[in-house]
């Protein structure tokens, strides 16, 4: 079928095709555009020290994102909150995901935890500034994506309901990002206390007007059972394990314990294939889409409702210019060139301050090297003359030595001419008178 706007015809025209044209392989386009780029997902977990956060995790993504080389938040352990986070890339079928995960430790193991979530919703809050600043600027080439997409909230199996903590929490960030509830260490419960406990917390979320993560309805009926299913489960009890043992003779991931076995990835004995199938395999993209169609577009309009038409943000009643230059609700993009301009001015400042720091400390570097080969050089000059002087002062002593031997030996040499020249002589005489007799 083709669809065809006539603009003297209110109404759209239908045709049928004689042959194949070619845009039905547009989706393939696409699937080959985005593989080729890659994806992106954040994944924030919070709650308690010692819930199975990061065992979870790892078993979520079948990798060692945490490991003996990078504990865990539990085995690092804060004295105030603070928001970490951690990046990893995961290759699957040619497809791949830049995994961050964003970790809290400290989080309620403190004694009072009054505004323990305040770290958290800045980090969030900061993450939508990165992207509507990028968003804003004149090049919007590269806009990485670093907005919390899924909060897994982590509750105590303490089958006694939600803590005022926990309601506190999720009332504070229901607004700001998507939050999926989740009973940690379901294996220290029985099938029916964890039934109670699941009701209990859905009737305080729904008394207290939390909101959780709300699935998408769809067209199709077996995907609607499908989500039936999961609302039925929720919140999910989740075990997580690391750990491969043997039950029946196959190999399965779980806890052993005295009297069986709790399998991770058995629907009966907890919901973490639920969890997984929701959070990679069908409802990644929506979580996606509804962090940026509602929680992002709800921090826009508050962050631009602020801004008023002389540029000074109301939140901060500091009368500080924000970034956004509006005119009656009319964004300029000259002011935004200006403002880039200034920043990158500034940043070219900075990086020619860094250099000139850089070439002192480098000049400073090579005076130095050259005053200790200069005093080096004196050194071996000083110990070369010195070795001079004393061969100097050998050879003349040899010399000397020398001079005194040859005079010596002529003076030898006189003595025995003199000897010859009387023994000659003497030898004539006695020839003579010889001769004479």
């Amino acid at each position: 079928m083709i669809e065809r706007a006539d603009s003297a015809v209110s109404s759209v025209a239908q045709r049928n095709l004689e042959g194949y044209v070619g845009f039905a392989n547009l989706p393939n386009q696409v699937y080959r555009k985005s593989v080729k780029r890659g994806f992106e997902f954040t994944l924030m977990v919070v709650g308690e020290s010692g819930l199975g956060k990061s065992t979870l995790i790892n078993s979520l993504f079948l990798t060692d994102l945490y490991s003996k080389e990078y504990p865990g938040p539990s085995q690092r352990i804060k004295k105030t909150v603070q928001v970490e986070q951690s990046k990893v890339l995961v290759k699957e079928g040619g497809v791949q995901l830049t995994l961050t995960i964003v970790d809290t430790p400290g989080f309620g193991d403190a004694v009072d935890n009054s505004n323990c979530w305040q770290p958290v919703i800045n980090y969030i809050d900061s993450k939508c500034e990165d992207f509507l600043n990028a968003e804003s600027r004149v090049n919007r080439r590269q806009m990485p994506d670093n907005r919390v997409h899924c909060c897994l909230y982590f509750i105590a199996p303490s089958g006694h309901g939600l803590k005022p903590l926990d309601i506190e929490f999720m009332k504070r960030l229901h607004d700001k990002v998507n939050i999926i509830p989740l009973i940690a260490k379901a294996d220290t419960m029985t099938p029916e206390e964890c039934q109670h406990f699941k009701k209990q917390i859905m009737k305080e979320i729904q008394e207290h007007k939390i909101k959780i993560y709300e699935f998408p309805d769809t067209e199709e009926d077996e995907d609607n059972k499908l989500i039936r299913k999961i609302k039925e489960r929720m919140p999910l009890a989740v075990v997580g394990s690391n750990v491969v043992v043997e039950v029946n003779g196959r190999k399965v991931r779980g806890r052993q314990y005295p009297w069986g076995v709790a399998e991770v990835e058995n629907g009966e004995h907890c919901d973490f294939t639920v969890l997984r199938n929701m959070l990679i395999r069908t409802h990644m993209q929506d979580l996606k889409d509804v962090t940026n169609n509602v929680h992002y577009e709800n921090y826009r309009s508050r962050k631009l409702a602020a801004v008023t038409c002389n540029g000074v943000d109301g939140t901060k009643n500091k009368g500080q210019l924000t970034k956004y230059v509006l005119v009656c609700g009319v964004s300029l993009p000259l002011a935004q060139m200006e403002e880039e301009r200034r920043e990158h001015v500034m940043k070219m400042k900075k990086m020619e301050s860094e250099m000139e720091q850089v070439f002192e400390m480098k000049v400073k570097e090579k005076k130095q090297k050259l005053k200790d080969s200069e005093a080096e050089l004196e050194r071996r000059h000083e110990q070369m003359k010195r070795n001079l002087e004393a061969q100097y002062k050998e050879l003349e002593e040899k010399r000397r030595q020398f001079e005194e031997e040859k005079v010596n030996w002529e003076a030898q040499q006189r003595l025995l001419e003199q000897q010859k020249l009387d023994v000659s002589k003497t030898m004539e005489k006695n020839k003579k008178k010889g001769k004479i007799f």
